[in-house]
């Protein structure tokens, strides 16, 4: 068997892609509409707002604690049997979370999907693609899938709320459990990489990794500045459908707001891969957090109706996963690609330690004072200081692989 040409498209990864983008935007589809529930479980008298809030920091903390074990399984032993089990585990938060009452909401919503998004998102699906993809169009891939993972949020959302109204809240966290049981079977799609760029790569060694990491400037700026990414975008997540909803505007809108961010997110994601070929990784997530600010601000800044919503919407969309490509190219570049999966998990703890303070801290801050105006300007601040920190990254220096 021929070697593998360097660029190649090969069938493995473009069938393997394929798969990925499907699983990532089920996965995230689901996810980021877990928020449209916050209305009504509260109006029914099932939860507060600080108890959703809380469950969905567990959500995000589980992810990220989660995270760092679930690349390492599947760096090991590969992503079908990593994200089968994920599939179970989405079903089975999703069908406890329909029963309503914290302890479900908690257990369910919070620890069980939040190891199932562990296992369906970006530091499982893109050591997968990395590691079936040559060095000369990697990043490339990565920024394709990152980008068409984006579009289940653009679908689901508005399916859920359409759910939720024609049916009930319970009933429709079924219909989602339905739409998780299929990653199981989008999993079986999956891929072996050619011999050639296997031969490549290095045996996993997630502790020397970690390591290796650990003392490298560039990685533990990134890891610490990506606690604003998680920060800003989970507060957003969560509670907007709740904060439009206290300004007047009709759920709708939400779920409209939501689907923006997952069609705008495609197209910013890709512009961000792009970019990172040009300027670096460190300056364009420097940019990335910068202009998320700001748009932060400015909403805040003006009178919610249903256009700023949708601008912001949009604005943010196109800001959304865009971190991913800058991301996952400094640890590509820095690291290679046959410990993605775990080096990408012990970034991603940073972020959902943030996602976790975000969620929580707007529903609590809510419950207190009655106004979601303490959790926006916490964004605004986190935000610009996560810009300066990541301009202190000078660009990179790729890691030196031997020659095989």
């Amino acid at each position: 068997m021929s070697k593998p040409t360097i660029g190649a498209w090969t069938p493995a990864l473009l069938i393997s892609l394929v798969a990925a983008a499907s699983i990532l935007s089920l996965s995230m589809g689901l996810r980021q509409s877990l928020g449209l529930f916050m209305e009504p479980m509260v109006r029914g008298g099932a939860v507060t707002v600080a108890t959703f809030g809380f469950a969905m920091a567990v959500q995000n903390l589980a992810w990220g604690i989660g995270q760092p074990f679930m690349g390492a399984l599947c760096d090991r032993f590969g992503g079908r049997i990593v994200v089968a089990g994920a599939a179970v585990l989405y079903c089975s938060g999703l069908g406890m979370m329909a029963k309503g009452g914290p302890l479900g909401l908690y257990l369910g919503g919070g620890l069980l999907i939040g190891l199932a998004v562990a296992a369906t998102s970006h530091g499982v699906l893109v050591g997968i693609i990395s590691r079936l993809a040559s060095p000369a169009i990697r990043a490339t891939a990565v920024s394709i899938l990152a980008a068409a993972g984006s579009l289940g949020t653009f679908l689901v959302a508005p399916a859920t709320q359409a759910m939720i109204e024609r049916w009930n809240w319970h009933s429709a966290l079924a219909g989602l459990a339905v739409l998780a049981a299929s990653m199981a079977a989008l999993a079986a799609l999956f891929r072996r990489s050619p011999a050639g760029i296997r031969g490549e790569l290095p045996r996993p060694d997630a502790r020397g990794a970690i390591g290796e990491a650990l003392s490298n400037r560039s990685f533990v700026i990134t890891t610490l500045a990506f606690f604003a990414c998680g920060f800003q975008l989970i507060f957003i997540a969560t509670h907007l459908p709740n904060y439009i909803a206290l300004c007047g505007l009709p759920p709708s809108v939400g779920a409209s707001a939501l689907a923006l961010i997952g069609i705008c997110n495609a197209f910013g994601t890709l512009l961000a891969g792009y970019l990172c070929q040009r300027w670096g990784n460190g300056v364009v997530l420097a940019l990335i957090y910068l202009l998320r600010t700001v748009s932060i601000g400015l909403f805040f800044a003006l009178p919610v109706t249903v256009e700023t919503t949708l601008i912001f919407a949009a604005a943010m969309g196109f800001l959304w996963l865009s971190v991913v490509p800058p991301v996952s190219g400094l640890i590509n570049g820095l690291f290679g690609a046959s410990n993605f999966g775990t080096l990408f998990g012990v970034m991603f703890l940073s972020h959902q330690i943030g996602a976790f303070l975000g969620a929580w801290l707007g529903g609590l801050s809510y419950q207190i004072s009655g106004s979601y105006s303490t959790g926006w300007l916490a964004l605004i601040a986190v935000g610009f200081a996560a810009a300066a920190v990541q301009l202190l990254i000078g660009e990179q220096r790729p890691r030196q692989l031997p020659s095989p």
